[in-house]
């Protein structure tokens, strides 16, 4: 069967930056890449043209009812868990596990919705989807596009506006400019990344980071689902037909710049009062799969000189963690999954594993954590004096995500625009992500911004997680200015 997708060859080409256009300085930045795309409908003719000028901005607004009509439509292909005895219908949690059959029923929206806008739909070996309208440099030596992005897959027990947000937010900029006739002087798009949750296939922001040269596709497309089901990657692409040709390469598909819209996940900007954080960067992480080995033995028969006990080891170094990580500015340390065995309540237990997640600002602060983790967990493992027996610790290093810092155009212009829409430099703050996103890997291949709206009592990855349509709106228009500014930026660069 041919794809429904089209993949064209995308030559690489040089552009000019002069001055404050230059590319991020790291050398992977050193240039921005340039293709040709398709040309638009034969409708979009020069009449059409109109310059992306300050009073052109502020003429463009997005449609707060159609936005949240998107997103909450979205919604209903993996819903989940409502939140109170009288829930509304758009009152639930989600549980829209990545290359799930209600992530196939997103996706399929996604591609429908931008191909009647006009976009060039492509989809790579990682099913990351690329919408992309051109601009009006079709035909000539073109650069990439400039693209909002985010992700339609969610946790088990999640909300409802993590990703999901980004996602339906850059299809809402692709609605006004159509509508309003506005042709960009670049193409302009909304990417769709697969798995940025790592809930199913446990490496967050994998495919992400294989666009970006960071994770090898055969690593990726070999991730078995958790909790011990057959499924891979590379299976549940091929099942849900999302699996393409297209390389997974940020050569491939190139972008001239990356721009995220996401809620907050955290309490800084309700607390504050603020509408918009200018994000920054992104704090580095850290994920392990930590191993405790000890001895079954008859919990009523061994007495506790006698034993190895791999629960109160591992229960030890949990808390621990939390006790290391408080010893250092911004330092967090959590565990989310603990798994033992033979797990009988009568027996004491041989192996335990858990996970865990250390986070700070700094890469060194980060170092300094885990070296104090793995001496303290050695000494738990082999002196207790609970127990004569010593146990076995096995660390395995599942992710690392070192700090990461955006390019200061990206923050600039998006400064710029939060300025434009809410009308005072008071309601928005700078301020750097917690959280891991997509955006951490594009930052390595081209010039990247987010932009964060406040969370309603700073809660996410729940299904109460919630952000008013008022913000969602305040933050879409922010994203649609950030990606039209960095649009006339890129054609003051020529």
């Amino acid at each position: 069967m041919a794809s429904r997708f089209a993949v064209s060859p995308i030559p690489r080409l040089l552009i000019r930056n002069p001055k404050r256009c230059q590319p991020p300085s790291r050398d992977i930045h050193k240039r921005l890449l340039s293709t040709t795309a398709p040309t638009r409908a034969a409708t979009t003719t020069t009449n059409r043209w109109k310059p992306i000028d300050d009073a052109t901005l502020q003429t463009l607004k997005v449609n707060q009812t159609r936005l949240l009509s998107d997103l909450h439509h979205t919604c209903q292909w993996g819903t989940g868990q409502p939140w109170g005895p009288r829930a509304k219908p758009t009152e639930t949690g989600m549980s829209r596990l990545a290359l799930s059959g209600a992530d196939k029923l997103a996706r399929d929206w996604f591609v429908d919705t931008t191909k009647a806008l006009g976009c060039n739909v492509s989809v790579d070996a990682m099913g990351n989807i690329f919408a992309v309208r051109p601009g009006r440099r079709d035909g000539s030596a073109n650069a990439p596009p400039t693209c909002a992005g985010s992700h339609l897959d969610t946790q088990p027990m999640g909300g409802r506006y993590d990703g999901i947000l980004g996602v339906v937010a850059g299809v809402e900029m692709l609605r006004v400019l159509e509508e309003n006739g506005v042709e960009t002087a670049f193409p302009v798009g909304v990417v769709n990344w697969t798995n940025e949750e790592g809930a199913r296939f446990p490496i967050s922001m994998v495919s992400s980071g294989v666009w970006a040269g960071e994770i090898p596709l055969e690593r990726a497309h070999s991730l078995r689902e958790v909790g011990g089901g057959t499924a891979t990657m590379r299976s549940e692409l091929e099942r849900i037909k999302y699996l393409e040709p297209m390389a997974a390469s940020h050569e491939a598909m190139p972008l001239a710049a990356h721009f995220e819209l996401h809620i907050e996940q955290g309490p800084v900007l309700e607390g504050e009062k603020q509408k918009i954080g200018i994000v920054e960067g992104v704090q580095a992480y850290r994920w392990f799969t930590v191993e405790v080995v000890g001895r079954g033995a008859h919990t009523g028969t061994t007495p506790f000189p006698a034993r190895a006990d791999a629960m109160l080891a591992a229960a030890r170094m949990i808390a621990l963690s939390h006790d290391i990580a408080t010893q250092h500015a911004g330092g967090l340390a959590s565990t989310g999954i603990l798994t033992l065995r033979p797990g009988s309540v009568n027996t004491i237990p041989s192996t335990v594993t858990f996970s865990l997640d250390i986070r700070a600002p700094r890469d060194s602060t980060l170092d300094t954590m885990e070296s104090e983790m793995k001496r303290a967990f050695a000494r738990i493992a082999s002196k207790d004096v609970t127990r004569a027996l010593d146990l076995a610790v096995n660390w395995q290093t599942d992710s690392v995500s070192p700090a990461v810092h955006f390019h200061e155009d990206c923050i600039s212009v998006v400064e710029d625009a939060a300025a434009s829409v809410l009308g005072n430099a008071g309601l928005s703050r700078r301020m750097v992500s917690g959280a891991g996103h997509d955006s951490v890997y594009t930052s390595r291949r081209c010039p990247t911004g987010m932009i964060f709206v406040p969370s309603r009592n700073g809660v996410s990855h729940h299904p109460e997680e919630y952000t008013s349509p008022e913000d969602c709106a305040i933050g879409a228009e922010v994203l649609m200015q950030s990606v039209l500014r960095y649009d006339r930026l890129r054609a003051r660069c020529l």
